[in-house]
């Protein structure tokens, strides 16, 4: 006999992204809707904790509303609710898991506090169901850039980890200091494709470390002496000069994080490799990597460029993977927003 399938409800409020997604065990994602803050944090030039908190009051039940109606989605049909518990903000963690746990009470279903880091290791599931494990996996994000080893659902063991900034808020600080808007990080990749790579000889820190570990500060202090030596105001007239400074900068980038995840293949003896994470839609690294990994017999795998970044489809992913540690009238303030994945 076929097991019955069971559908989740997902949601995802971890900092400057609302999003919901419905995900059925046995057909898969069967809707999303997404919202992103950044235009409400672009004046700021940054996350506005407060402020995301607020928002995600006032876009997630619509957002619900909207995804049940799109999907023909019966509310009462929804057989759990998996809602993201940490790491993140804490106001908006609370809002997330507020709405999760007061729905579950009102429709007697069970709910399951989902890892924002374990949703974004698992997220190429969701295009690659059949993806075995073990595996190596590398977050990069704005946030985090780690080498992590999967074993399985649940199983995970650090590798190495960023010293100083992850990769993702070095490009977003490095756009910065090009004059890119607030986020930058994937404006400097669009301009780094009109540039030439090899201009300027920039440092890969770490590269030859002989360990997995990564930093990236020296690179971004290195990006603004060479912003000083060219000119600041003679730089910010030429959108040639900033491309070239931009692909100089990402080839560094990339590379770096190309030959630490070769080596944690090597170390490991590991045969299949998954980018995840914002700056894994990055089209320099994923071409990097696939070029690398197939002259090795290894797989890449990576989630689809719309669930790169903070999205509610892998929340419920996790959720429905996790279905059996769904529980009954959870606590509705149990949220950590410090949570070591290890843990």
């Amino acid at each position: 006999m076929s097991a019955k399938s069971k559908l989740v409800l997902g949601i995802e409020t971890s900092c400057d992204e609302t999003g919901v997604a419905l995900y059925d065990t046995i057909e898969g994602l069967k809707g999303h809707k997404l919202y992103s803050q950044i235009k409400l944090h672009a004046q700021y030039g940054g996350v506005v904790p407060e402020l995301a908190s607020r928002d995600h009051v006032k876009k997630l039940l619509p957002l619900v509303r909207g995804l049940l109606s799109e999907t023909h989605t019966d509310i009462k049909s929804i057989d759990s609710i998996a809602y993201t518990k940490g790491p993140g903000l804490s106001g908006a963690l609370l809002v997330g898991t507020t709405v999760a746990n007061a729905l579950g009470y009102s429709l007697k279903k069970p709910v399951v506090g989902v890892h924002h880091l374990e949703a974004h290791l698992l997220s190429p599931l969701l295009s690659n169901p059949s993806l075995d494990f073990p595996f190596i996996a590398l977050l990069v994000s704005g946030g985090h850039t780690q080498l992590i080893q999967v074993k399985d659902i649940g199983q995970y063991r650090l590798l190495g980890d960023t010293r100083d900034d992850a990769a993702g808020e070095a490009f977003d600080k490095t756009a910065k200091l090009l004059g890119l808007p607030y986020p930058g990080g994937a404006l400097l990749s669009e301009l780094a494709q009109g540039g030439e790579a090899s201009k300027y000889p920039l440092p890969k820190p770490m590269i030859k470390s002989g360990d997995l570990n990564f930093s990236f500060s020296g690179l971004k202090t290195a990006v603004a002496h060479l912003v000083q030596k060219l000119d600041v105001k003679k730089v910010m007239a030429s959108k040639a000069l900033k491309a070239d400074i931009a692909a100089s900068f990402q080839d560094s980038v990339t590379e770096v994080l190309t030959e630490k995840c070769l080596s944690a293949l090597h170390l490991e003896g590991a045969k299949a490799l998954v980018i995840a994470g914002g700056v894994g839609a990055n089209t320099e690294l994923r071409r990097k990597i696939n070029e690398r990994t197939s002259k090795i017999g290894v797989a890449a795998y990576y989630p689809p460029f719309e669930f790169c970044t903070d999205n509610g489809a892998m929340v419920a992913l996790v959720g429905a993977l996790k279905n059996s540690e769904a529980v009954y009238g959870a606590n509705p303030f149990d949220i950590k927003p410090r949570w070591p994945l290890s843990t």
